[in-house]
Order: structure tokens, then sequence, then C-alpha cells
């Protein structure tokens, strides 16, 4: 059974619940499976690499999950060595879609959809809504998880700047 954790953040100023546990900086990076846009499932071991950052939406769909996507696909130009990753239960189908439509494509989109199991183990699924909740986590390459921010208000932007110092760290830059 997963852990509930009550108005641990707000949409439009409505108390939401996220389910499981709320991680910090200094932990092990849970596992996780999802689903890449090739309908392939994908495991945190599968996205090894010295730095990555998991960028948490609700649904691609959205003004902000859009503006922060392209903000982590320009990033990512400039942040060589790292893996960027955009998690969100939208459909791989529609990742994809999204995708093309934005010209977006130097990050990996990972689809939560299938049993929400990055939500229940980085903390992040919406038990209100079965959406994940805004967040940025940056791991290491030992699977240490060196940055993470919860979105207090997930109409807000996450901290991109903590987040790609967190990378910079890591990657000596």
């Amino acid at each position: 059974m997963s852990v509930e954790r009550q108005n641990a953040v707000t949409l439009k100023g409505q108390p939401l619940t996220l389910v499981g546990p709320e991680l910090k900086a200094g932990d092990q990076a849970p596992d996780f499976q999802v689903v890449g846009t090739n309908l392939k499932p994908l495991t945190l071991a599968d996205t090894g690499g010295k730095a990555r950052i998991f960028s948490v939406v609700p649904s691609l769909d959205t003004p902000l999950c859009d503006s922060q996507t392209r903000r982590f696909n320009k990033e990512a130009a400039e942040l060589k060595g790292a893996k960027i990753y955009t998690v969100s239960m939208d459909l791989p189908f529609a990742q994809s879609r999204w995708c093309a439509a934005a010209g977006v494509g130097r990050l990996v989109m990972l689809s939560d959809h299938r049993n929400a199991s990055f939500g229940e183990n980085y903390g992040t699924l919406i038990k209100e809504l079965r959406l994940d909740a805004r967040a940025i986590f940056v791991v290491d390459e030992s699977g240490t998880i060196r940055h993470a921010e919860y979105v207090g208000e997930v109409g807000d932007h996450p901290d991109y700047d903590a987040a790609l110092e967190a990378a910079k760290k890591i990657l000596g830059a």
C-alpha cells in the first residue's frame, strides 16, 4: 500500500492528494516501469547516463506542460552529456503527435499511463485525477537523486535553473 500525502499540492488553490513517497536529494531513485513512444516498457536502468533529468508534467495538452517540455528540449541542446525525459500520463501516441507538432526531438517521452508506476514510486501521482503532478528529478549515474522538486501549485512553473544547475554539477560543467 502506498503512502498518501494529503494537501501535498494544489490545483487552482484546491488541495490534492499525492500517492507515494516524498523523495529528496540524496535518496536512491526508485525503479519504475513506463512505456516509450515505441510502446516498449522502460525502467530506470534503461535510462542510464551520467546525468538524467526527469521532467514530470500532468498532460502535454496544457499550455504550461507544453512550455515546460519545450524549455527542456531547448536546454538539451546546451546540456551535453545529460539525458532529459518528460514523464506524463499521456498515451504514447499523443506524446508522439505532440512532439511532431511542437518540433521537439531532443528529449525522450515516457508514458506513465499503463500502471502509474513512476507516479506511485516518485510520489507524483495525484489520487483525485490519476495524473502526475508537476515535478523535476535530477539523477546521477549511481542512481542517486541530486535534485527533487514537487511544484506546490500544479499551475506554476518549476525552478528550471535549480534543476539545470544540479545536472551541470553532475556533468562537471
